[in-house]
């Protein structure tokens, strides 16, 4: 564990205004229809603010199929070069169609590492389960039944399965799990974009939500576990893999069938922040003023199991800085 990436607490701040930076370049798309602007601003904006660390840094999980710049891809070597070396973990842009059409829960999102702290995974889907900390090890499981999982967290919590709240993606592919879930009496909450939020939401203690369930993307399923490394939680994922095309993407994974926990995704010390582009469940939305703007974002130190929620106030008047 390098000495200089662990005693620089700096590093958390840089990696916030990056966030910051993203979505606040995103936020002037809300609502516009154009998502492709929304995610090329965003990517721009972060990427000329992570040239200015002082890390020597290469993007593990990056900007992959469908992005709208060649910023940002995986195997980019980012900073100025002279601090530690660093793996980088980003979503620019968590929920561009979020932002086309004015939606909630769209996030700009960046994790650090140590070099070699992020497990590499191809851009497939990942099947995911996540609660929040104060629970025994194991508690929930992948290969439990959904009635089952749930039965078990409303027992530690002392409550009726009645009273958990379920986080997942609306998809097709979740209509079984919607039944499930609905048939062993929990309630709902559907998010249209975002699996990110749905994750640390369902970590943090004092959101509304108690366990995020369902299959979203890979990468994003990397960023969730550095989120929790530092807010505490369980998370357990699996990569799935649906055709010949995702298999010849995951050959390179021995067991494409392993779970993984949230120590094997984001090992080592990590760095993660989070902020909000609009409204969101943990997170608030960029406010847009004359000149100005406020952000609202969360950054999370795995080395000292802190987080933090930021408030930030920024002035463009005399700079021209978005």
């Amino acid at each position: 564990m390098s000495d200089d990436f662990t005693s620089d607490r700096n590093l958390a701040m840089e990696a916030v205004r990056a966030t910051e930076r993203a979505a606040i370049a995103a936020a002037r798309h809300l609502g516009s229809g154009d998502e492709k602007a929304a995610d090329l601003a965003a990517a721009t904006a972060m990427h000329k603010a992570l040239a200015r660390l002082s890390i020597d840094a290469t993007v593990r999980i990056g900007e992959g199929e469908g992005c709208t710049t060649p910023l940002l891809y995986v195997g980019e070597t980012l900073g100025t070069g002279d601090g530690p070396k660093a793996d980088v973990a980003l979503v620019a842009l968590e929920g561009k169609s979020i932002v086309a059409r004015g939606g909630y829960n769209a996030l700009s999102v960046l994790a650090i590492s140590e070099d070699g702290g992020f497990l590499s995974v191809p851009d497939i889907y990942m099947d995911k389960i996540a609660i929040g900390a104060g629970y025994p090890d194991g508690l929930v499981d992948l290969d439990a039944e959904p009635a089952d999982n749930l039965k078990a967290l409303a027992e530690a919590k002392g409550v009726p399965v009645s009273q958990l709240t379920v986080c997942l993606l609306d998809r097709p592919r979740h209509t079984k799990l919607v039944e499930q879930i609905r048939q062993a009496g929990a309630r709902i909450q559907l998010i249209l974009d975002g699996d990110v939020s749905g994750v640390i939401a369902a970590a943090y203690v004092e959101s509304d939500v108690d366990v995020y369930l369902g299959i979203g993307g890979a990468p994003q399923g990397i960023l969730s576990a550095a989120a929790v490394r530092g807010i505490g939680g369980q998370m357990q994922t699996r990569l799935v893999i649906r055709n010949a095309d995702e298999e010849a993407k995951a050959a390179g994974i021995a067991d494409p069938a392993q779970k993984y926990t949230v120590n094997e995704m984001a090992r080592g010390h990590v760095t993660f922040a989070a902020t909000g582009v609009s409204q969101g469940s943990t997170l608030r939305g960029v406010q847009l003023l004359n000149s100005s703007a406020i952000t609202h974002s969360l950054v999370v130190r795995s080395l000292t199991r802190t987080f933090r929620f930021i408030e930030g106030h920024h002035d463009f008047s005399d700079n021209g800085e978005s």
